[in-house]
């Protein structure tokens, strides 16, 4: 009796915290689908569309969504770029600082990215850099760097050396073994890097915001900000329609490489002798 009463108690926790999570987006569908949506949105049969035609258009969501794909993609490709390499040496070779450095690293993951922004605004101005996106993207490939390093090297120890050094037998260099043998075993660890970093900077708001100077520039994170106007009156349906549209994105992303997330590193049978 005691333990089918722990295990009811499970089930109504479990139950519990799904609502707490599914709550916020029935809300969002309901009140992007609701011609006059409040706050308070609540189900009802009168659905429309206009939502989604009043943001569906040039400035308010397709420009956005293109800037944060060329800034969210070209920050997590540099990224995925750098760590790799950075965590190449980490992996392969004893270094003496090795551990101190991999410490530092995990020191800095935890450094709040607003944090530093006041003293990058200064050098953006000094240098004539406020309102580049390349500018931009090479910091938050630099702020991202630190925990996609630590986890680039955690996926790559699961590489076995031996798998180079045949290669290295065969005449391979260590770019051609890296890019050739440790890149594509180590896949699925590549991927979880990648949409780390895309899903994070996908929801940067506070950088964009601060270190790009116009509209045309700014990612969607930022233009959701439009929605609230000075007055404190929200236009929650068009909010809702684009929060939709604006998460859209990442989920098919997230889908698209879904079977790399899912595979196992199993590298059994690889060497023979």
């Amino acid at each position: 009796m005691t333990r089918l009463a722990a295990r009811g108690a499970a089930w109504l926790a479990l139950a519990l915290i799904t609502l707490a999570f599914l709550g916020p987006f029935l809300w969002v569908l309901i009140a992007s689908l609701e011609p006059e949506a409040t706050l308070a949105a609540q189900p009802t049969l009168s659905f429309s569309l206009d939502n989604f035609k009043a943001v569906l258009t040039w400035d308010t969501i397709i420009l956005p969504l293109i800037n944060s794909i060329v800034i969210s993609g070209s920050t997590a490709v540099l990224t995925v770029l750098v760590a790799g390499l950075a965590a190449y040496p980490l992996s392969r070779y004893q270094l003496r600082y090795r551990r101190h450095f991999m410490l530092t690293l995990l020191f800095t993951t935890g450094l709040p990215v607003t944090a530093i922004l006041v003293p990058v605004y200064a050098m953006f101005f000094r240098f004539n850099l406020y309102g580049s996106v390349p500018a931009m993207v090479l910091f938050l490939t630099a702020s991202s760097l630190p925990f996609s390093i630590w986890m680039m090297k955690n996926f790559m120890d699961g590489v076995p050396v031996n798998l180079e050094e045949a290669a290295w037998v065969d005449g391979a260099g260590w770019v051609r073994s890296l890019t050739a043998v440790v890149g594509p075993l180590m896949a699925p660890g590549i991927a979880v890097v990648a949409i780390f970093v895309f899903v994070g900077q996908w929801g940067n708001f506070f950088a964009p915001f601060v270190l790009l100077d116009t509209p045309e520039k700014q990612p969607a994170a930022v233009t959701v900000y439009t929605f609230f106007s000075q007055y404190g009156q929200v236009a929650y349906g068009q909010l809702a329609a684009f929060s939709i549209l604006y998460t859209a994105p990442a989920v098919v992303l997230y889908v698209a490489v879904n079977k790399y997330l899912a595979s196992s590193f199993s590298f059994a049978g690889s060497v023979k002798g």
